[in-house]
């Protein structure tokens, strides 16, 4: 079966005899009846995707692919039966209708005894077995499982309703390193990491105040009020957070910074976590970074066709600065990411030095700064420039002890990415003058300055036609009479996108390319407006500009571009 498997996959996808050789070694790397180990490995050459694996597979054991179903229709009374962490193993989703023959979906045909197992437990005398994509098959058993098991609310108004026992069995804890199941704020801090992961939040807020503690997610870059606990758990649920993520949990007068990684289904989550004390006990915010998440490419960005292909010929020079602005959580990093991503070529040597690192990237050195160890962007910077790179990505230039060493490493021949924080693309140069930087160095380094903002994009299920109100029109100076007329669309919120309107983000730029005039006035004054303005003159369309054509596609809403221009 197995070599039948590799030859059918081979002619399917095409494969050269030297990669189904490789296809071959990946198989024989595993145990002898997981053949669909081929995917986990395979997958790291790139010769074949989970779809053909899963296809190949079908026509083996005559199996049908599950499609999309929807989650809300299947039973979930039989959970109680069966362990969660059994059919993740086995990669097993029973899906079970009141009105349909049981199903069984499943990701490895040829682990077929956890499917027996099911089969019998739930009492299963027939019943169809169809083919399904790992993560569909972990987000189906996640999904049943929640639904039938305690929510993040649940969890509040219990411990509101058994207040005392609540505490009592936190106390019995001790400092609540046991992990167990039966520790209520366990269950708690749990649930609110999966239920934000799930939400896509960036970030979890856990504030006290002096009769309440208040537990937001920052999702789409808007923070929301999810949860209420008791305050009688205050202290509990910071410790919880702070043990997970190796803090001194006796230590509640001085702001502290912590790190934890946890696994939800197939998704790895960095938390950075961060406390500060205030009058009414201590703040703590975890910012959740999604390591199994797939960061964007160029092309996925919602670029136009104009702006893609100008930034496309940017990254591809040989030499100088380019700058990418905004403030934070602007979409820098991503945009930057994925830049590097698409000029990432084995003839090109890119290193980065980066606080934190926040994706690996296959076929680039990445260097995270300790400043405890000595090694700060200006020291790493130094370093780098030493193994001779074509392409250097700094994550931000913060002194001018690191500015003019970028600077430097463009003078002499290197492609140098960086960002700053600033409003608009003309600010970059005021910052760098601020830092201290000589304008020559500014005018004769700097080739590029990208600011960048994101904008939600209105929920496709319900967005709705409105007018163009005046106090909209004067916003946009000099585009009126496009808007006049003009169709847009703006946010009315349902079940789909949490009642706001929109779900997800894309990003809106302003480009200012240095060319001899603006090098020239550079070298004459480093005021922002001054340049911004000969920019505009030449043709730089500016953020608000760029908003607009995204209004005008119907992508997102006046106010939404207004939101995130504002000065």
């Amino acid at each position: 079966m197995r070599d039948q498997f590799i030859q059918s996959l081979a002619r399917q996808t095409a494969l050269s005899p030297e990669d189904t050789a490789k296809l071959q070694r990946a198989v024989q790397a595993g145990p002898e009846r997981l053949e669909f180990n081929v995917v986990d490995r395979a997958c790291d050459t790139r010769l074949v995707s989970e779809i053909q694996v899963l296809t190949v597979l079908g026509q083996l054991y005559g199996l049908d692919p599950l499609k999309e179903p929807v989650l809300g229709s299947f039973r979930d009374d039989w959970t109680p039966q069966i362990s969660r962490n059994f059919l993740k193993t086995y990669r097993i989703a029973p899906l079970l209708r009141q009105d349909a023959p049981p199903v069984i979906a499943v990701h490895d045909p040829s682990r077929l005894n956890g499917v027996d197992d099911v089969a019998t437990i739930l009492g299963l005398d027939a019943y169809t077995l169809v083919l399904a994509r790992k993560n569909l098959i972990l987000s189906l058993i996640n999904t049943l499982y929640d639904n039938q098991g305690e929510s993040a609310q649940k969890l509040v108004e219990d411990m509101e309703d058994n207040g005392a026992l609540v505490i009592e069995d936190i106390e019995h804890t001790a400092d609540l390193l046991d992990d167990t199941a039966d520790a209520p704020v366990i269950r708690l801090v749990n649930h609110m990491i999966s239920q934000a992961v799930k939400a896509g939040a960036s970030d979890i807020h856990i504030e006290p105040f002096q009769d309440e503690i208040k537990v937001r997610y920052r999702i789409d870059g808007i923070l929301y009020e999810m949860l209420n606990p008791p305050k009688s758990v205050q202290a509990s649920l910071i410790s919880r957070v702070k043990v997970m993520s190796r803090m001194n949990i006796a230590e509640k007068r001085v702001p502290q910074d912590g790190r934890a990684q946890v696994r939800i289904g197939d998704h790895e989550v960095d938390i950075r976590v961060s406390t500060v004390p205030t009058t009414h006990g201590e703040r703590l915010v975890m910012r959740l970074l999604n390591k199994s998440g797939y960061f964007l490419a160029l092309d996925e960005l919602g670029l136009s066709h104009e702006i893609y292909s100008k930034i496309d010929g940017i990254i591809r020079q040989n030499s100088g600065i380019v700058l990418v602005t905004g403030p934070t959580g602007s979409g820098k990093t991503t945009t930057l990411y994925a830049a590097l991503s698409r000029i990432n070529d084995p003839d090109k040597n890119i290193i980065t030095i980066e606080d934190p690192v926040e994706y690996h990237l296959k076929g680039i050195g990445q260097i995270q700064v300790n400043a405890r160890k000595g090694v700060t962007f200006a020291k790493g910077l130094r370093s780098i420039v030493r193994q001779d790179p074509d392409v250097v990505l700094v994550g931000e230039i913060r002194d001018v002890e690191t500015a003019e060493i970028a600077i430097q490493s463009a003078l002499t021949g290197h492609l140098v990415f960086s960002t700053l924080h600033t409003n608009d693309s003309a600010g970059a140069v005021t910052r760098l003058a601020d830092l201290g930087v000589e304008p020559y160095l500014i005018s004769s380094s700097v080739n590029t300055v990208i600011a960048q903002r994101l904008v939600r994009v209105l929920c496709e299920n319900c967005k709705q036609e409105t007018t163009i109100k005046s106090s909209d029109l004067k916003m946009f100076n000099g585009d009126t009479d496009r808007l006049e007329d003009q169709i847009i669309f703006a946010p009315k919120g349902c079940e789909h996108c949490f009642h706001t309107g929109y779900t997800g983000r894309q990003a809106i730029f302003e480009i200012m390319t240095m060319d001899d005039e603006l090098r020239s006035l550079v070298l004459e004054t480093s005021d922002a407006n001054q340049i911004k303005e000969r920019a505009t003159a030449k043709g730089m369309i500016t953020l608000r500009q760029d908003g607009l054509e995204k209004v005008l596609g119907h992508h997102t809403s006046i106010d939404e571009v207004l939101r995130v221009t504002r000065e």
